[in-house]
C-alpha cells in the first residue's frame, strides 16, 4: 500500500515535457497547412465573390442558393450518384474474387499478381489516352465486337450520352480493381489454413469454404474497401476530363468536374467553393451514416 503511495506520489511530483509534442509538431504543421487550412479558406470563400483578381466581397448565402437552383449542379450529382452506383459493387467483388485466386501457391503467382495491379500505377493520363483510342469508333473494342458478329459496328461509347458514363465507369473499375485487390490479399494472408483444413473435414470445400470462412472473417476489409472506393466514385474527375470533357450534354460530368469548370475556366472561385463545401458535407454524411449503422470496433472483432 505504502509502495503504491509513494509511486503516485512520483508520477505526481515529474514535471510536464514538451518534448513529445515537439516531435509532433512537423507533422501537425503540414497537416494543418494542406488539410485543415483549405477546408476553412474553402468555407471563407463560399461566403464571398472572388474571380482572383480582386478582394473576396461577402455575399452571404447567395452562392449556395444559386446552387440550390442551378440545374447543371444537380445533373453533375445525380451523375456522381451513378459512378457510385456502378462503380462501388463492382469495385468491392471483382477484387476479393480476383484477391482469392491469386492467393493461390501456383507457381508464377506473383507475376499474375503484378499484371493485375498494373493498371494501378499507370499514369491517369496515359490510361485515359489509350482507352479513347479503344472507345473510338473505329476503334479496337468496335472492331473485337464486329469479329465476334461478323457485321460492321461502330458503337459511339464516348460520344453517345446513353453509353458515354458507363464507358467511363468501366475505366474507373478497371484502374480500380488491382488497389483493392491488394488489401483483399492482405486480409487474405492473414487468415490461417487450419480454418480451411478444418472446414475440408466437414465437407466444405471449393468456393463454399470461402462462403463459411472467407467472406466472414473478411469482413473488415470489405467495409474497408467499400468506404474506400464510395468516397473515390464520389470525387472522379481525372478519367472524365481526360476522356469525354464532361460531355457529351453534360453526360459524364461529375460534382468534382464541375467545381473544377467553375473554379478554373470560369473564375468563380467563390461559387466553386459553395460546391465543394457540399460536396464535402454530403462525404462526411455518408461517412457519418457508415459508422452508425457499422460498428467497426464490433467488426473487426468478429473478423478475427
Amino acid at each position: 500500500m505504502q509502495t503504491n503511495v509513494k509511486l503516485k506520489r512520483q508520477k505526481l511530483g515529474k514535471k510536464f515535457s514538451w518534448t513529445p509534442y515537439l516531435f509532433l509538431l512537423p507533422a501537425i504543421a503540414f497537416l494543418f497547412l494542406t488539410s485543415f487550412l483549405p477546408v476553412f479558406q474553402a468555407i471563407y470563400l463560399s461566403f464571398t465573390n472572388y474571380d482572383f483578381v480582386g478582394s473576396p466581397t461577402f455575399i452571404g448565402w447567395k452562392n449556395y442558393l444559386t446552387l440550390w437552383n442551378d440545374q447543371t449542379f444537380w445533373k453533375t450529382l445525380s451523375n456522381t450518384l451513378i459512378y457510385l452506383i456502378f462503380a462501388v459493387p463492382s469495385l468491392v467483388i471483382l477484387p476479393l474474387a480476383l484477391a482469392i485466386l491469386v492467393n493461390q501457391k501456383l507457381r508464377s503467382i506473383k507475376f499474375f499478381r503484378a499484371i493485375y495491379y498494373f493498371p494501378v500505377i499507370v499514369s491517369v493520363v496515359v490510361a485515359g489516352i489509350a482507352w479513347k483510342w479503344v472507345y473510338a469508333q473505329n476503334g479496337i473494342l468496335n472492331y473485337f465486337l464486329s469479329t465476334l458478329s461478323f457485321q460492321d459496328i461502330k458503337i459511339p461509347w464516348l460520344t453517345d450520352p446513353k453509353t458515354a458514363i458507363f464507358a467511363i465507369i468501366a475505366v474507373v473499375i478497371w484502374r480500380g480493381v488491382g488497389y483493392y485487390m491488394v488489401i483483399y490479399l492482405a486480409g487474405l494472408q492473414a487468415i490461417p489454413a487450419d480454418l480451411y483444413e478444418a472446414a475440408a473435414i466437414d465437407g466444405s470445400d471449393g468456393w463454399q469454404k470461402h462462403l463459411d470462412i472467407t467472406i466472414p472473417l473478411m469482413k473488415p476489409y470489405i467495409i474497408l474497401v467499400a468506404v474506400i472506393s464510395s468516397i473515390g466514385a464520389m470525387k472522379v474527375f481525372e478519367e472524365v476530363y481526360i476522356m469525354s470533357q464532361g460531355g457529351p450534354a453534360n453526360s459524364t460530368k461529375t460534382v468534382v468536374y464541375y467545381l473544377y469548370d467553375k473554379g478554373f475556366t470560369s473564375l468563380e472561385m467563390g461559387y466553386a467553393s459553395a460546391i465543394g463545401v457540399f460536396l464535402f458535407l454530403i462525404i462526411f454524411v455518408i461517412s457519418i451514416l457508415t459508422f452508425k449503422f457499422i460498428n467497426p470496433a464490433k467488426t473487426i472483432g468478429e473478423g478475427n
